[in-house]
């Protein structure tokens, strides 16, 4: 079983050793080397990493890698067997390539766990923290060219839970058909939305709209999937996240984060 995890970076960094993960430099076009392969070779749309974000990374591995299964994780979060305290200990429980492929013949998709919501759906909370065009452009494009996953669309925007970061392992079968339509449904809304006015953090437009997109899309499809643990490999400041989200229920958004 081959098996590739991109660990999609923009700087040198601690990186596990197992063999399935594969550092990749994303946003790489015009970038100095940092000593992993790039994003900027072959088919790719590195150039667009300001507003994809770690998607640049999929993209490049849709076009130009070669594995039997291919997923996404990233330098500071990795799917783990279960949540510890320290640094050194989340590293020794990153999943190794073994249970890797004792996962994965079992299930075709891995997904991070649900973050909850609670209060919200994962509409108010896209609108709350974005600007609401991007997902709602979104929603027109699958109206009229994908709408066979309209129902999905509204279902899982009316969730109170969702699987972020655009984290997972897929069969490469499935990765294809998932990109193929991902990508498609992306490269429209480039030419609908008008983001020349958005700040830094809001012109990652494509990376935020495509979280939401996975559970479209696996929803729609019926895929089976597991859920697993995610570790974030750095302390959190959980009262300025916790602070952040109040505010945005509040309708105050910071332009400065």
């Amino acid at each position: 079983m081959n098996i590739k995890i991109l660990v999609a970076t923009h700087k040198q960094y601690w990186m596990p050793t197992d063999s399935v993960y594969m550092p990749i430099h994303v946003g790489r076009a015009g970038k100095s080397d940092i000593g992993y392969i790039g994003d900027h070779t072959g088919d790719n749309i590195s150039e667009k990493n300001a507003n994809y974000c770690e998607l640049t990374g999929l993209y490049w591995a849709w076009k130009n890698l070669e594995a039997d299964y291919i997923g996404l994780v990233h330098y500071r979060r990795y799917f783990t067997r279960k949540e510890v305290r320290s640094v050194e200990d989340k590293k020794n429980q990153i999943l190794t390539g073994e249970e890797w492929e004792t996962l994965l013949s079992q299930y075709p998709v891995v997904v991070a766990d649900k973050r909850k919501y609670y209060i919200e759906t994962n509409r108010s909370h896209y609108n709350n923290a974005h600007h609401s065009e991007g997902l709602d452009v979104a929603e027109q494009i699958i109206a009229e060219r994908y709408p066979e996953y309209s129902a999905a669309f509204t279902t899982v925007c009316n969730r109170t839970w969702a699987h972020m970061f655009n984290m997972f392992v897929m069969r490469r079968d499935l990765y294809n058909q998932y990109c193929e339509w991902m990508f498609s449904i992306l490269a429209e809304l480039e030419m609908r939305v008008d983001i020349s006015g958005y700040d830094a953090y809001e012109s990652r437009i494509y990376g935020f709209v495509s979280e939401i997109l996975l559970d479209v899309w696996l929803e729609a499809n019926r895929i089976e999937y597991k859920e697993q643990n995610v570790s974030f490999m750095e302390p959190q400041n959980w009262v300025k996240k916790g602070s952040a989200f109040l505010f945005r229920k509040i309708g105050w958004k910071n332009k400065n984060r």
